[in-house]
C-alpha cells in the first residue's frame, strides 16, 4: 500500500468526491428512483424503499425499486394514506432477491402507520436522534416503530438492520445521507433539517470498505457497527461538518480498482 500524508488524503478523497458527486451519478444509481418524485413525502417514501432494496445488481435494484412505484400508482404517499388493507393484500407477485411480497405487504402497512400516526419518517427518526444527537439511536428508535404492529412477519425483520446487534446499517445509513446531506450539487436531496449532516454514518458496505481498508482508515476486518463507527471517525478528521461526503470518493475509487 503506498503511503499518504494527512494532506495527501485529504486531496485524494476531496478530488474524488467532486469528480463523482454530480448528477451524472443518479444515472446508474437507486437514487435516481426518489429524484423521480418532488413532493418531499413521495421523496422519502421512494428513498426508503430503493434504499432498502439496494444489494445486488445495479440495474435490477433499480428495477424492481420502479416496480415498487408502479404498484403504488407512482404516487406512493398518495397510495399510502389512502389504501385499505384489500389494497395492500392486492399486491403480489413482487421479489427482489430475498425481499418478498410478504415483506413488501409489511413495509406498506408499517409505513401508512408511520405516516398517518407517527408523523412520517423524518419524524420518527428525529425521535430517536433526540435522545443524544447519534443515528445510532435514531435507527434503534425507527426500527422499534417499525415493528410495532402487531403480528409482522419474523421473516422482515431481516430488512430492517439491528444496529443494537451489530449491523452496520448500510442501506438505512444511506437512505439518511440521500435525506440530510445538502451540499447543492444535485444528488443528495438535505431535506431534513433536524438531523445535522456532521452526525451522520457512513454507509458501509463492500466497496468503501475495500477502499478504507487500503487507505488506512479502517482497520476492523468485519463490516460492522463499530467498522462504521471507526471509519466514519476518521473522515471527521478530514470533513468534522460533512464526514460522510466521502462515500463518493470511497466507492469510486473501489470501483476503479485502483491500487491505494
Amino acid at each position: 500500500m503506498e503511503y499518504f500524508t494527512f494532506d495527501q488524503l485529504k486531496q485524494l478523497l476531496e478530488e474524488k468526491y467532486l469528480q463523482y458527486n454530480t448528477p451524472d451519478f443518479i444515472q446508474t444509481d437507486p437514487i435516481q428512483v426518489p429524484h423521480l418524485f418532488t413532493r418531499k413525502e413521495d421523496i422519502e417514501i421512494a428513498g426508503f424503499l430503493a434504499a432498502t432494496i439496494a444489494w445486488g445488481n445495479r440495474k435490477m435494484i433499480i428495477r424492481n425499486a420502479l416496480r415498487m412505484m408502479a404498484l403504488m400508482e407512482n404516487e406512493p404517499y398518495r397510495f399510502l394514506v389512502e389504501a385499505t388493507e384489500e389494497d395492500i393484500q392486492a399486491i403480489d407477485n413482487f421479489v427482489h432477491r430475498t425481499f418478498n411480497v410478504e415483506d413488501l405487504r409489511y413495509f406498506l402497512r408499517s409505513l401508512q402507520n408511520i405516516y398517518r400516526n407517527h408523523g412520517g419518517l423524518e419524524q420518527v427518526f428525529v425521535q430517536g436522534y433526540s435522545q443524544d444527537r447519534t443515528i445510532r439511536s435514531a435507527i434503534i428508535h425507527f426500527r422499534r416503530v417499525f415493528f410495532s404492529l402487531p403480528d409482522y412477519p419474523q421473516r422482515t425483520e431481516k430488512h430492517v438492520s439491528c444496529v443494537s446487534r451489530g449491523s452496520a446499517a448500510k442501506r438505512i445509513n444511506m437512505f439518511l445521507m440521500w435525506m440530510v446531506r445538502r451540499d447543492g450539487r444535485g444528488v443528495h436531496f438535505g431535506l431534513w433539517r433536524d438531523l445535522s449532516p456532521a452526525d451522520l454514518m457512513l454507509p458501509l458496505d463492500v466497496h468503501t470498505g475495500n477502499s478504507a481498508r487500503a487507505l488506512g482508515l479502517l482497520r476492523r476486518k468485519q463490516n460492522d457497527w463499530k467498522a462504521v463507527e471507526e471509519v466514519t471517525a476518521n473522515l471527521r478528521l478530514f470533513d468534522p461538518g460533512d464526514p460522510v461526503k466521502y462515500d463518493f470518493a470511497l466507492f469510486g475509487l473501489d470501483l476503479e480498482d485502483k491500487k491505494i
